[in-house]
């Protein structure tokens, strides 16, 4: 689906939710919609203060706070205590790199399953999962093979 229908159907969400759409609010979830990067707050905060000058750090926090409680994105935390913020548009996976820290999302057929088996195998009442892949991107290890060489 187009970033731009992506954004049309969430801001007609939050209408009919009559939830305020703010030009802050508003940009905040255009970032998100087309960011690819899993971004911080502070990330998306930067990215935003030059369009907006008057706003915080804080303003920032209460949409992504506001978007995690309706559904709209997904918060990813890590060892490293940062949290990463992805619109969550359809059930996807992450591929993590542990060299620079990029994140790719992971597309495959067949993962919704992971609840119902899980459930199956251990009686749990699944609610949720998150399945994450580690290693190195492409970027990273071309980095690695030049300084080895």
């Amino acid at each position: 689906m187009a970033n731009n229908q992506l954004l049309l159907q969430s801001m007609e969400k939050l209408k009919t939710s009559n939830i305020r759409i703010t030009p802050q609010r508003y940009a905040v979830l255009e970032y998100l919609i087309e960011a690819h990067s899993h971004p911080t707050a502070d990330e998306i905060y930067r990215s935003l203060v030059e369009r907006f000058p008057n706003i915080s750090v804080a303003t920032v926090y209460n949409n992504l706070r506001l978007f995690k409680k309706i559904g709209f994105v997904e918060e990813m935390t890590y060892g490293d205590g940062s949290s990463r913020f992805d619109f969550a548009s359809t059930q996807h996976y992450h591929a993590i790199c542990e060299s620079c820290g990029k994140i790719e999302d992971i597309y495959y057929p067949g993962l919704e399953d992971v609840e119902a088996v899980a459930h199956n195998l251990t009686g749990y009442q699944v609610t949720r999962h998150r399945m994450e892949v580690y290693g190195i991107c492409p970027e990273c290890q071309a980095k690695i093979n030049i300084a080895e060489s």
